[in-house]
């Protein structure tokens, strides 16, 4: 029960990582606020991108927690692209989602994380470390994504306040499943063979094994590590 008593709010929680591991916290004592752009009676709803959302989600968050210990920042897009076919509304849109939500949250966090001197663990990718064929705009989303949580990591570490990241490579999830939909027919899939990892025969992981990396770096186990990125990606990066 690492989590006994810990106030916990959760982007991207309908499915995939955010729901391994808003149940994880909720298994191991925590109370959960889990958020989505998904509607359901067991989520509240969150559009990242919108600050208005994030703000009103947020809120709800406190009146329903009294205050908040760790944020975890999940919430993503991938849509993968022939650079060539690239629109610039599917830049933004990675933009928006993935670097500019989790900067929207996570602001929206801070003052109650100054009070309890709490922590952020936000879910980057190996794509923000590694160059992958026809998923620039995510490449790029992911990339600012993690220098930004390693810079504000330098300006928070005064308040007590730690920021980590995880960096997952494949994940069986709804995300991952629906990324290639727009890849040309054409596509060269010759190109993918430095994505895959040398554990397990390069199969992709189960979102439970990323929601237990995050766990750590919301744990009192990590309480002397900020700025870190924690590979997770069954050995694509070696």
């Amino acid at each position: 029960m690492r989590f006994d008593g810990k106030r916990v709010f959760v982007t991207g929680a309908a499915s995939g990582i955010g729901a391994a591991t808003a149940d994880l916290f909720q298994k191991e004592g925590a109370q959960v606020v889990a958020t989505d752009v998904v509607e359901r009676d067991d989520i509240v709803r969150c559009d990242v991108s919108d600050p208005a959302s994030v703000q009103a989600a947020m809120a709800t968050a406190i009146d329903r927690l009294g205050g908040l210990d760790v944020c975890v920042n999940v919430a993503g897009v991938d849509a993968m692209s022939a650079f060539e076919d690239l629109t610039l509304d599917l830049i933004r849109k990675h933009l928006d989602v993935n670097y500019v939500g989790a900067a929207l949250v996570t602001q929206a966090a801070l003052p109650h994380l100054k009070e309890s001197r709490g922590n952020i663990v936000t879910v980057a990718s190996i794509s923000g470390l590694q160059g992958q064929p026809y998923n620039s705009a995510y490449c790029a989303s992911k990339g600012a994504l993690l220098l930004f949580m390693r810079s504000i990591a330098v300006e928070l570490a005064a308040f007590g306040v730690r920021v980590n990241c995880v960096c997952p490579g494949g994940v069986e999830t709804p995300l991952n499943q629906g990324a290639t939909a727009l890849l040309p027919p054409d596509a060269n899939f010759d190109l993918f063979a430095r994505m895959t990892g040398v554990l397990d025969g390069g199969a992709f992981m189960p979102a439970s094994d990323i929601a237990d990396a995050i766990a750590y770096f919301a744990s009192d186990a990590a309480k002397s590590v900020t700025g870190a990125a924690l590979v997770v990606d069954r050995g694509t990066l070696w």
